[in-house]
């Protein structure tokens, strides 16, 4: 009877693990596609100016989140591609934008800037050394002993750099006085093939040659409001102090990353043996030269139709060279636009104008009056203004009571929604709203004080007039799409942050996740 039972049990155990699945194959090759500033509801509106082999193949044959959202707010480019790869918040990964206040110098510093390491092809001097954790390219260095490949190529500094992450083998990103491909000396080489492209095809030969005019008839554009009747006309070297820079605001700048990717399949070993590799890109999907919707709005809908054909170019690219079925294809947005233009007075919509300086003025004149004289405002900066404390340190004052009591005096202002202190973003009661903004919060790099703008109100910038931001908390659909080795196609409404995407990318190449990295797998397969 032992002998019969423990027959049985073998039969039935091995019949269980015969049902099993087998695992999904491991992908040779992940890339990364991050889209600056794409939009769900634009890429659908646009869908009857698409080929078949772009957007609408990945609708088709991908596992489609429509709903990708951020957790936490007042995001950007470099916040966005440093949560995308870290899978956390900047809260944890210490990027909380493109730039910040460094609180020693107290001027604006670069989110990228390093002083110890050079450029090449640059003067910028550059390394991820203030992203705070690891990213899932560099668990992956980890995970094979350094010997798979890491590469980033994008418009940006600051995306092509997070995207790599610490331990990446290069980043490479579009010099905009030069329109060279350019890096850092922060990793190890500068490879042959690149300096053979900028000498013989870099978009510096070229760029006087290019013309950008509408792909489809004028009749065809007809889903955003548009004030023009004829086609637009532009060539980038007609300004030539600004040519490359209006190109990298353009979707010519998506056919230049999709060149170099040719160049990198080619001349190196990337996605070519068994050990998984990463390779991260952006493409831009913003306005042109960062104009609003309304002043562009042809334009940026033929951006969405050059954008769908650029992805097909690289889809068929990487078919042709490594083979879709090794490759696993990650596609998102940076969920952010460029801020509009003010609303016409004729529409009477409520706002006005927040004058920060104003403001931290003020402040400290009411601080005085209340603790005696100094300089208690020390700095201001991006809605956040900045106590200085070492005069509270020296008059033995209580940093906490200042926080909270300069907050309440900041939400009398007109214009201010609500100011929250330092002390209330850290120790404070929980909120939806409060986690929100908490989650985009770095001690060491936020002010003391943040104050939230009442929509529709324009935040002055008195240095720099053109950098003023018109507040805007209308949420911004953007895609995630996963495609390529063995995804089950699928069409999900259900809303997904983007911190699930490096944990999702880590269980299907089989490593770990990133360290600081909370969030489960997304099912794709």
């Amino acid at each position: 009877m032992k002998g019969l039972l423990t027959s049985i049990i073998t039969v039935l155990t091995i019949t269980g693990l015969q049902a099993q699945p087998l695992p999904a194959s491991t992908p040779k090759l992940v890339i990364g596609l991050t889209i600056d500033q794409l939009r769900t509801d634009y890429l659908e509106a646009f869908s009857t100016l698409y080929g078949e082999k772009g957007f609408k193949r990945l609708w088709k044959e991908g596992k489609v989140f429509r709903n990708a959202e951020y957790n936490f707010n007042r995001v950007d480019r470099a916040s966005a591609v440093a949560a995308i790869y870290s899978g956390t918040t900047p809260s944890m990964n210490g990027i909380v934008g493109n730039q910040w206040l460094d609180a020693s110098t107290l001027r604006p510093t670069s989110c990228v800037d390093d002083p110890a390491f050079m450029g090449n092809y640059t003067d910028e001097n550059s390394s991820p050394a203030l992203l705070l954790t690891s990213t899932i390219a560099d668990e992956l260095k980890i995970a094979t002993r350094n010997k798979g490949l890491v590469y980033a190529i994008a418009p940006f500094r600051d995306a092509a750099i997070f995207a790599a992450g610490h331990a990446g083998n290069g980043a490479f990103w579009l010099n905009s006085n030069t329109g060279k491909w350019c890096s850092t000396t922060y990793y190890s080489e500068f490879p042959w093939w690149v300096s053979e492209y900028n000498d013989r095809q870099a978009i510096d030969f070229r760029i006087g040659n290019i013309v950008w005019t509408p792909v489809h008839p004028v009749d065809k554009y007809v889903y955003l409001p548009e004030w023009r009747e004829d086609a637009f006309k532009y060539k980038f070297d007609d300004d030539r102090r600004n040519k490359f820079r209006r190109l990298i605001a353009s979707p010519f700048v998506n056919d230049e990353v999709n060149s170099l990717t040719e160049v990198l399949l080619d001349k190196s070993n990337i996605g070519k043996d068994d050990i998984p590799d990463m390779l991260s890109l952006m493409y831009y999907a913003g306005n042109y030269a960062h104009k609003t919707s309304q002043e562009c709005a042809m334009e940026l809908q033929d951006t969405y139709v050059r954008l769908d054909r650029s992805i097909a170019n690289l889809l068929e690219m990487v078919d042709k060279k490594i083979g879709l079925q090794n490759v696993l294809f990650c596609i998102t947005s940076t969920g952010y636009v460029d801020t509009e233009s003010a609303d016409h007075g004729i529409y009477r919509i409520p706002g006005g104008e927040f004058h920060l300086n104003r403001c931290a003025a003020l402040l400290n004149m009411y601080l005085m009056a209340s603790y005696g004289e100094g300089q208690y405002v020390e700095a201001y900066y991006d809605q956040q203004i900045y106590l200085n404390h070492k005069l509270i340190e020296q008059k033995q004052l209580d940093l906490t009571e200042i926080q909270n009591k300069a907050a309440d005096f900041l939400v009398q202002f007109s214009g201010v929604n609500e100011a929250y202190s330092m002390h209330r973003l850290l120790l404070g009661a929980w909120t939806p709203e409060i986690h929100m903004i908490r989650n985009g919060f770095h001690r060491k790099r936020s002010g003391d004080l943040l104050i939230d703008v009442l929509p529709g109100w324009t935040v002055m910038n008195e240095t720099n007039p053109s950098e003023n931001k018109i507040i805007r908390n209308a949420h911004i659909p953007a895609p995630l799409v996963f495609f390529g080795n063995t995804v089950r196609p699928e069409v999900i409404e259900t809303p997904v942050t983007v911190d699930h995407i490096a944990p999702t990318l880590a269980h299907t190449m089989r490593i770990r996740a990133p360290n600081a990295c909370t969030k489960t797998p997304l099912t794709i397969r």
